[in-house]
């Protein structure tokens, strides 16, 4: 078991949002140095652009320089390609393609992986499993997966990584037939964790830590992506987030990002948050 106090990064689910520009954003700061501006504020936040399209190196690298500063990751949300198209079936090489479109860029910055599996089908054991086997553990691992790229990468494939760094996988799920502890046994088995996602009801939640990490994302307390949160349900986050940070709770890194981002609630939500806990 881990001892002394584990860390918390507190952040948003993506940084490119128009709305945001002359609320959170200066309204004359041009929206290149929004990452920057949002890297200032907070000590890491999700690519979520991830998820709809390949990326390229320069894309990556570009996200990498613009932001400053020591102790700063991204986590990264696995392309939908590979969990709503694919259904996490086949994707020997949809993973190589994802991991040779730039992630290998990230070096010291990669943060945890974010697959998130949609309502529309259930959990099936051995698919998941199967699934999970061929996430890389680390940086070298992500190389070799890299390698089973295709030609559909037409703006440039990255197979060597910046740095040899740990890899962490987290898993969202939707639909019911998920929350059971068959599926914690096979998170718990491969060092995954559960994502403790709060979905104003629309979806079920649960706070089970299956790994060394702790993954939330807050996409609203009583409306999906749009409400805020009040004073007391952050207050009640945090005291989640003590306790698991603490030894005695285990001491688990904890990651948070808020995706209540329709209404401009997510940046201004995180740094209320991010006063509590430090």
């Amino acid at each position: 078991m881990k001892t002394g106090k584990a860390r918390a990064f507190v952040g948003i689910s993506g940084y490119d949002y128009k709305p945001w520009r002359g609320r959170f954003y200066p309204e004359e700061l041009p929206a290149r140095g929004w990452l920057e501006y949002a890297s200032r504020r907070f000590n890491s936040i999700e690519l979520n652009g991830t998820f709809y399209s390949l990326k390229s190196p320069s894309v990556f690298q570009r996200w990498v320089d613009d932001v400053p500063g020591r102790g700063f990751v991204f986590a990264i949300k696995g392309g939908r390609f590979i969990t709503h198209n694919l259904k996490l079936r086949r994707s020997e090489t949809a993973l190589g393609n994802f991991f040779a479109s730039g992630v290998l860029a990230l070096g010291a910055r990669t943060g945890p992986f974010l697959w998130q599996l949609p309502a529309t089908y259930a959990f099936d054991a051995e698919r998941l499993d199967s699934f999970v086997r061929q996430l890389p553990r680390d940086s070298r691992q992500g190389e070799a997966v890299a390698r089973q790229h295709d030609q559909r990468l037409r703006r440039g494939a990255l197979t060597e990584a910046a740095a040899n760094v740990p890899y962490r996988h987290a898993f969202e799920v939707r639909h019911p037939s998920y929350f059971h502890e068959e599926f914690y046994s096979i998170l718990r088995a491969h060092g995954c964790a559960f994502v403790i996602a709060d979905s104003a009801g629309k979806f079920p939640m649960a706070c089970e830590v299956t790994a060394d990490f702790v993954y939330v994302r807050l996409h609203g307390s009583q409306e999906l992506y749009v409400s805020g949160y009040t004073d007391s349900e952050l207050d009640e986050w945090a005291a989640r987030i003590a306790r698991w940070r603490s030894p005695r709770g285990g001491s688990s890194d904890v990651y948070v990002y808020f995706d209540n981002d329709a209404k401009v609630h997510a940046p201004f939500d995180a740094a209320r948050l991010a006063e509590r806990l430090d």
